[in-house]
């Protein structure tokens, strides 16, 4: 019976690779890669279009620096608003007598533009609306009424930058952006261009020359103003009515603004002045059609080239405002899991702390049974001695070591038995892996307790005690320890020493009183023989044996509790590439024993009582909010550099805020001195998003099918035990 358990769980034919499997197929997992990089490349470049696209400008009045104006053409600086700089010799136009081109700047608006559109329609005038390439693509149906009521459009930018500031390509695509989206929006092509914060002719300097002969070879006429209603300083109706109002009969082409503010003087204004200078024998026209003979149509139709590539950049920016609001959507998604699950763990940690520290609290008639305790071993001789020593010095009477010697080649079984402890004894196995040695520990035990101990773990000589002390509950089948990083030298080591305590003891804390722990650690956990082998023994099929394990106790009907003053002190990784190995496995291992248990969460009894609550928990906390979790770093720089960066740093500080709460929580409840928290951002910067990498590289590998190789880490044998805490 003992050795079929041992023989029923081997997987490794003999000669095998100690703790190896067959190797892996990797056209997978690299293509899936490769898809995961072009899908976060579209991610990054669809973030960058949308924070182009929510660049803020200043009103068009805004002063610019003053340059000297020596090299501007006298044509160009005493002529007309509408400049033509194509040829050798630049020139301009200006408005025929008693003719006015009333232009519009910054829109189309999805408020304002309407309602001026209806005050011109009232009095039968047209306009000419110079327009921002990023709001025709947001208000498509309003750039169309514009072309279908009579009036003409202009490009003014996709942004509204101030475009002497720019460098060529950029202005250019400035330009052919808003031409494209004016083409695909309403069939038309421009000719028209004003260069956002422009003014009149006479304010032109050396800075805006080449600009200006930039689009005239683009085939842009620049069209500036004789007036400027100054509508965005809201200087009132009368004032606004001055401005606009030219003298003595002469033509002009008049600048107010459909958007960029509260334009209610504005409409208001349009309101008096149309019907008040018409009935002085004023006519109100478009620009090109003021000029007719002269310039050309200004919206002819535009080409399929123009149609096509305006369809391209309309879907392109739809698509990422899309992106940035799903982002925004799982951002307030993993904000409200992240809150949730702080605030449904510190109040049950806290919960379970004042249970089990009231003198009433009691797991039943003390337990002196014997136990047996298991130590899988594979090339440990660096850690061995050590973990060997605690283990045969607990207090706990009757307690044997067996030692699992997986077919190690570094001696690992002589230093055991160099010893010469009484109550400790080798087992000598071909490589199998841990399952396989846990089971031969198992099928060699002398007693019914059996308690389960890595190989570089050292626990304290009451741990053994106070570990067994749940099975005076006959219910309970399996027991956790409190594992602790016992290397916690340099800030890796912190790290995970502020991982260990908060991520994962607070969280066993928050599973031990919903009775649902996934996981007994390998490091210090106890079973019962009967549940170990109700649930099947250890398996091989995950790298989580230890999780697969404990859910198949749980399916079987067993308790599971977590003891927090039985204390261990285990090796984490001291490098990087050491940890990404071990979380890898553990991540990867979770996954696959999440996936191989899936179905309790439709069965009935035990094993769908911890499938509906267990691992619908563990899959949520463990999974999707840590997959979730980096929008929280990615949304904090993205607003930091494009968007309000007050609002981002004081999101982020807040989170920080509740992630120092928390922890030092979670080391108070330990017992723990609040010292290494200093690193805590710094563990947010770095580490964490370590962490998510680990994840995702798990999650590809999991969902190419790949079998995982057992990846053995390198030990140092540095683990020390702490002073006993207060």
């Amino acid at each position: 019976m003992a050795m079929s358990i041992y023989q029923g769980r081997r997987s490794f034919p003999p000669g095998a690779a100690p703790d190896a499997v067959p190797a892996p197929r990797r056209r997978g997992p690299r293509l899936l890669a490769l898809i995961l990089l072009v899908v976060l490349g579209l991610l990054a470049n669809m973030l960058l279009v949308e924070a182009y696209l929510r660049n803020d400008f200043a009103p068009d009045s805004e002063p610019g620096q003053q340059q000297t104006a020596e090299n501007v053409p006298d044509a160009i600086s005493y002529g007309g608003p509408v400049i033509d700089a194509s040829g050798a010799q630049p020139h301009s136009y200006r408005m025929p007598a008693r003719t006015i081109a009333l232009t519009f700047d910054d829109g189309p608006d999805p408020r304002w533009t309407p309602s001026i559109l209806d005050v011109l329609h009232r009095h039968r005038a047209q306009g000419t609306f110079f327009v921002l390439g990023s709001l025709v693509v947001n208000n498509p149906e309003i750039t169309r009424r514009m072309v279908r009521e009579g009036h003409e459009i202009g490009v003014h930018t996709f942004t509204h930058p101030r475009v002497s500031a720019l460098p060529a390509w950029l202005r250019g695509l400035e330009h052919s952006a808003t031409q494209g989206a004016i083409a695909y929006t309403t069939g038309r092509s421009t000719s028209l261009y004003r260069p956002p914060y422009s003014s009149t002719a006479g304010a032109l300097d050396d800075s805006d020359m080449p600009t200006l002969r930039e689009t005239a070879r683009q085939g842009y006429l620049t069209v500036l103003n004789d007036l400027d209603s100054e509508d965005w300083q809201r200087p009132g109706v009368p004032a606004v009515l001055r401005n606009a109002t030219p003298g003595d009969g002469a033509g002009a082409i008049i600048l107010f603004h459909d958007a960029g503010g509260d334009r209610s003087q504005t409409v208001a204004a349009l309101d008096q002045l149309i019907p008040r200078l018409q009935a002085q024998g004023y006519r109100f026209t478009t620009v090109s059609a003021a000029l007719a003979g002269r310039v050309p149509d200004a919206n002819s139709p535009a080409g399929f080239t123009q149609k096509s590539r305006g369809w391209a950049l309309v879907w392109m920016v739809r698509i990422a405002g899309w992106t940035l609001a799903f982002l925004w959507l799982l951002l307030f998604a993993a904000g409200l899991l992240f809150l949730g699950r702080t605030l449904l763990v510190v109040v049950t940690a806290l919960r379970h702390a004042r249970q089990r520290r009231s003198p009433a609290w009691s797991w039943g008639p003390p337990v002196n049974d014997p136990v047996t305790i298991v130590v899988p071993a594979f090339n440990e001789a660096t850690t061995i001695a050590p973990a060997v020593r605690s283990l045969a010095r607990s207090v706990h009477p009757g307690v044997e070591v067996v030692v699992v010697d997986d077919a190690s080649t570094d001696g690992t079984g002589d230093v055991v038995n160099g010893l010469r402890l009484g109550n400790v004894r080798v087992v000598r196995t071909p490589s199998g892996g841990k399952a396989a040695a846990l089971n031969t520990g198992v099928a060699f035990a002398r007693n019914d307790l059996i308690v389960m101990v890595d190989a570089d773990t050292v626990v304290e000589p009451e741990a053994i005690h106070r570990l067994v002390q749940p099975f005076a509950d006959p219910t309970v089948g399996a027991v956790s320890g409190n594992v602790k990083v016992g290397n916690r030298q340099g800030l890796l080591g912190i790290w995970q020493h502020i991982e260990y305590v908060v991520g994962f003891n607070l969280d066993r804390r928050l599973y031990d009183v919903l009775g649902c722990i996934p996981t007994v650690p390998g490091a210090l956990g106890a079973f019962r023989r009967r549940a170990v082998y109700d649930a099947g023994g250890l398996q091989v099929d995950t790298l989580a044996e230890d999780t697969d394990l404990t859910i198949a106790v749980h399916r079987a009907g067993w308790r599971v509790v977590f003891e927090e003053s039985a204390r261990a002190w285990t090796e984490a990784p001291t490098g990087l590439r050491q940890l990404w190995r071990q979380r890898y496995r553990w991540s990867f291992g979770t996954m696959q024993a999440l996936w191989k248990h899936r179905h309790a969460v439709v069965e009935r009894g035990p094993s769908g009582r911890f499938g509906r609550r267990g691992l619908l928990l563990v899959t949520v906390f463990s999974v999707l909010l840590p997959m979730l979790a980096p929008l929280l770093d990615i949304m904090a720089v993205y607003g930091l550099v494009f968007l309000d960066r007050w609002a981002a740093m004081i999101g982020w500080l807040s989170m920080m805020a509740i992630q120092f709460a928390t922890s030092a929580v979670a080391f108070r409840l330990d017992r723990e001195p609040l010292r290494p928290l200093w690193t805590l951002p710094l563990q947010q910067v770095f580490y964490r998003q370590l962490m998510y990498l680990v994840l995702l590289h798990s999650g590809l590998t999991a969902l190419s099918g790949r079998r995982l190789q057992w990846q053995k880490l390198r030990r140092t044998g540095e683990v020390t035990r702490p002073a006993p805490a207060g």
